[in-house]
């Protein structure tokens, strides 16, 4: 038997050597893979439903902003910590084992401390954010600028009143100054439409 078949593509038509026109629609389109690409088209190219939105929502986003928010604290509190600890050791004359004993302490604990805070504060804005998200029904910048004044104020609220009323001025400020940024940026399509209404 010969193997000549084995060198040839595989095709669905007819024979060439009948007299029988081949049918296009059994015939391949990929002389590779042997298939029709247009059966590949069906499905649409995002992995979103139809007529969702393509960008995350706050829920989503929670989660990484959590995470790089203790992330971020740990380093700022390790470097801190590094520097009060060079002053310690060096005010206390301490060196070799006993230094670097000390400079680890210095640095893990503050590091651990700052993370902590930081993470605490991730903790509250994501979750006043996704409540307003679900209680407002859209997710736009008034939902970010009211967590940030609720975060303040949650955050401070065991300090006395004077310090919650501070903590949640801190807070709006920062949103506030955060979604002015993104509206010079461009990244806010609705405050830019309101400001070109409006100003």
């Amino acid at each position: 038997m010969s193997d000549d078949f084995l060198s040839k593509p595989l095709s669905f038509g007819a024979p060439q050597s009948s007299g029988i026109a081949a049918s296009p629609q059994l015939q391949p389109l990929s002389p590779y893979l042997n298939y029709d690409t247009r059966y590949l088209q069906t499905q649409p190219e995002f992995i979103f439903p139809e007529g969702a939105s393509k960008q995350r929502g706050r829920f989503e986003l929670a989660f990484s902003q959590i995470g790089s928010s203790a992330m971020i604290g740990a380093c700022i509190g390790g470097a801190g910590g590094l520097y009060n600890g060079m002053n310690a050791t060096r005010l206390a004359n301490q060196t070799g084992k006993l230094r670097r004993t000390q400079l680890l302490n210095h640095v893990m604990k503050q590091g651990a401390a700052t993370a902590n805070t930081f993470g605490t504060i991730a903790v509250m804005y994501s979750a006043f954010g996704v409540l307003l998200q679900y209680a407002r029904g859209e997710d736009d910048e008034i939902n970010t600028i009211a967590a940030g004044g609720a975060t303040g104020l949650l955050y401070k609220s065991t300090a006395g009143l004077r310090k919650c009323a501070i903590g949640g001025g801190i807070g709006l400020a920062l949103t506030s100054m955060y979604v002015l940024w993104s509206v010079a940026g461009g990244g806010s399509k609705k405050l830019s439409d309101l400001k070109s209404q409006f100003l």
